[in-house]
């Protein structure tokens, strides 16, 4: 899920927060007769006589109104969960190397590079990289599953000592934050296992 996603969901879930609370300190200050009882009387149900003569003045077009109001906010909720999908994967970029040319660069190159140099080490089981974004400030995220006897020591040297450097150095950069997120398992029979 991107930065954007995230601050949309906390956005909608404070706006939604707020509504809930003042429906609630609403429908507290109506039990508790707080209101005056002109406008909200707290012995009558909320569906009382002037709210059924609004609905029976207003009949034909005000479900009609009810019905678009409850097809906005399917929209809006089918929109919501579309949006939860999004990645912040960086796309391919350009790298300009001078007067000798220009260096096309695929992120998902890059990435199983860094993979591939991670799970040449023979403590990790299998892993995976992304590269997420912008051009001028990349960074990889790494899914590794390592053997559960291994040290993790052996993986922060993997990662620190060859595949994070050989990536900056291909990307031209001197600083690429790296997140790895490590699993551990049981290595399967046909592995060799790390002491």
């Amino acid at each position: 899920m991107d930065r954007k996603t995230v601050r949309g969901n906390r956005l909608g879930l404070l706006i939604m927060g707020l509504l809930l609370v003042l429906l609630g300190g609403y429908t507290l200050a109506r039990g508790a007769h707080a209101l005056p009882q002109t406008v909200a009387p707290g012995g009558e149900p909320l569906v009382n006589d002037p709210v059924r003569a609004a609905f029976a003045r207003y009949d034909p077009w005000l479900w009609w109104a009810i019905a678009a109001a409850a097809v906005v906010l399917a929209l809006f909720g089918l929109r919501w969960l579309l949006v939860q999908g999004r990645r912040d994967r960086l796309g391919d970029f350009r790298l300009e190397s001078g007067s000798g040319g220009v260096t096309d660069v695929r992120t998902s190159t890059v990435a199983n590079a860094v993979a591939g140099e991670v799970v040449a080490h023979p403590a990790v089981l299998s892993a995976s990289a992304s590269m997420v974004g912008t051009r001028e400030h990349p960074a990889v995220r790494l899914r590794v599953v390592a053997d559960e006897n291994a040290p993790m020591s052996v993986i922060r040297e993997r990662l620190g000592a060859y595949a994070i450097p050989h990536m900056r150095q291909a990307l031209e950069l001197e600083h690429v934050p790296a997140v790895a997120r490590v699993s551990l398992e049981e290595p399967s029979h046909s592995r060799r296992v790390v002491a």
